[in-house]
């Protein structure tokens, strides 16, 4: 905040390459960084931290109105009380929301609500609130060929695309306009750190002077392969899903959303603790059951993150060092594994629904009955 207010955006994507956050929150953090110096602020308690972690405080309860609205209007999305009770006590928002004090709740909230007007049939609001997440963080726009897609079989694509293309253009005028490649390098290229997570964690144990730098940045040639290797896959599995599936009902959309979360998480070069809320809400419509074991697994690990990173409870405050990553990552292979697991399992349920279905192919699944 402190950056942003003295120097600017520029200033900041350009001397801090770890800012990767789209423009919309930096103007927020700038704005709150004002604030929180402000004698009334001051004097009330309204610090920095407060009005960092409020969006997101307010974004979870607005994703439980939501999903409670979902399932009190339709038969097809009502879940068990206990599923929805796990959800709104969930440790992995109380650890993010609550303790971290990210902005991920604020796009997951705004990715739920762009999912609910595909429900109700609103090509146009649906095209705001996703590029309104995608303000937030850039990762919904590996989600846009799902929405994309659901449209075009609808005939909607121009009513949904013109919002969102207006609205992108609109926050991201700044960068694209006076520094496109910084905010290319620092937002749009943006791949998490390397050797904490899944894949490249067991590519780093293999003690591999190619594999066992953690960074985020400039990544030795090898690392750099397999990254790239990975995320490729992860966007023609996404747009295979989000072809494949285009013309199936409004429920299979969200269906479409969790499938695509979970191949990311499988696959992705690298994950950090507050990301695991990206994928709840879609995991729990998908199925309750799954969700709880997701749920038990991801708190298990971020409860461990957190406390090793603060040196252990009560939490003031957390930082990782490259000692410190050695004692919580292993942690994270318990998440990890539920979703190769849930990942094989709806596979698995898929061929039997659609005993057509393969792997490898680009052939519409039918609309059944």
């Amino acid at each position: 905040g402190k950056a942003l207010n003295e120097n600017g955006l520029e200033w900041t994507y350009r001397h801090s390459i770890s800012f990767n956050h789209p423009p919309l929150t930096a103007y927020y953090l700038r704005a709150i960084y004002q604030l929180a110096h402000q004698t009334f602020f001051r004097e009330n308690g309204l610090t920095f931290p407060f009005l960092l972690r409020l969006p997101g405080i307010i974004a979870d309860l607005i994703t439980v109105v939501a999903l409670c609205w979902m399932t009190g209007q339709d038969r097809q999305f009502r879940m068990p009380t206990w599923a929805l009770a796990l959800f709104v006590l969930s440790p992995v928002s109380i650890m993010v929301t609550g303790f971290h004090g990210n902005t991920d709740p604020v796009m997951v909230m705004f990715l739920v609500l762009a999912s609910l007007f595909c429900l109700r049939g609103k090509s146009v609001w649906c095209g705001l609130f996703l590029a309104l997440s995608c303000q937030i963080k850039i990762i919904p726009l590996l989600l846009l060929p799902i929405f994309f897609f659901f449209w075009v079989s609808r005939r909607h694509a121009a009513s949904f695309s013109l919002p969102f293309v207006l609205v992108s253009l609109v926050l991201w005028a700044e960068p694209l306009l006076k520094f496109p490649a910084l905010f290319l390098t620092n937002v749009l290229s943006y791949g998490s750190f390397w050797g904490i997570w899944g894949i490249t964690y067991w590519l780093r144990l293999t003690n591999l002077a190619m594999f066992r730098m953690v960074t985020f940045y400039h990544f030795p040639p090898m690392q750099s392969f397999v990254a790239t290797l990975l995320k490729l896959i992860i966007i023609a599995a996404v747009l295979m899903i989000a072809w494949r599936r285009r013309n199936l009902g409004e429920r299979a959309l969200l269906d479409s959303l969790a499938y695509a979360w979970i191949v990311f998480f499988v696959f992705a070069p690298g994950v950090c603790a507050q990301y695991m809320v990206w994928l709840a809400p879609f995991v729990l419509v998908l199925s309750p059951v799954f969700y709880g074991w997701l749920a038990a697994s991801s708190s298990l690990f971020l409860f461990f993150f957190y406390n090793v990173t603060a040196g252990e409870f009560p939490w003031y405050g957390a930082a990782s060092t490259d000692n410190l990553n050695t004692v919580w990552t292993p942690w994270s292979l318990w998440p990890w594994a539920v979703l190769i697991a849930g990942l094989i399992i709806f596979w698995k349920n898929a061929r039997r629904r659609y005993p057509s279905l393969r792997l490898f192919s680009l052939d519409s699944l039918p609309v059944q009955p």
